[in-house]
């Protein structure tokens, strides 16, 4: 099922968030500022800060809508228990979801704290690390079922999960490659998970002479 970030408060709030991550992809975090948000929201700079107290504080209620509506899945996984093949298409799927209706959402998240550690405070880490438990939660009872191979500990399947993940929509953060359509996203998908359960090697290798 399709799950995006969380609704937002009001239509201002709304609007001035889109304007900054609009901002926030144009200059960056460190280069933008209020006033750039205001005029790209196309309000008040009171007004900007009638909703928002800094840029920084900005910065994390976007950050918040991406992690509060990943934990909104991660808590439905745990609750539907459907297997760990499953539940780790829910994971893609959140991502590939986001990346097609909020690819500005996804870039920001990529390029300002994925991929930059300068913008990694205690608390994003900690979300980091609480994303990353609970997938490991996924990879050990994924083993235990059967499902998952038992010879590398759950940590190193969550690694390789989810660095794939991670390096798959950053490449196409990187390149401005947006997603075409629900079957260009359902494809990604599928591979993304395929090559995890089963490997990257040919089928047909068995065949050759």
């Amino acid at each position: 099922m399709k799950k995006n970030p969380s609704p937002l408060k009001s239509s201002k709030e709304a609007l001035i968030l889109d304007a900054a991550l609009k901002t926030f992809k144009e200059k960056g975090l460190h280069k933008a500022r209020m006033s750039d948000i205001s005029k790209k929201a196309r309000i008040s700079y009171g007004l900007v800060y009638h909703y928002f107290k800094s840029k920084e504080d900005l910065f994390e209620a976007i950050l918040n809508r991406w992690w509060q509506g990943l934990f909104e899945v991660m808590a439905k996984i745990r609750e539907d228990g459907r297997g760990a093949p499953l539940e780790l298409r829910e994971i893609i799927d959140y991502f590939m979801d986001t990346y097609q209706d909020h690819p500005d959402l996804v870039n920001i998240f990529v390029t300002e704290i994925s991929r930059s550690t300068a913008n990694l405070t205690p608390k994003r880490l900690k979300n980091f690390q609480e994303f990353m438990f609970l997938t490991d939660g996924i990879m050990a009872a994924g083993q235990q079922a059967g499902v998952l191979r038992r010879d590398f500990k759950a940590r190193y399947l969550t690694y390789i999960f989810l660095g794939a993940l991670e390096t798959f929509v950053s490449a196409m953060v990187l390149v401005d490659q947006k997603i075409k359509g629900n079957r260009q996203k359902e494809r990604i998908a599928e591979s993304i998970l395929e090559v995890f359960l089963h490997g990257a090697g040919s089928r047909d290798k068995g065949k050759r002479s």
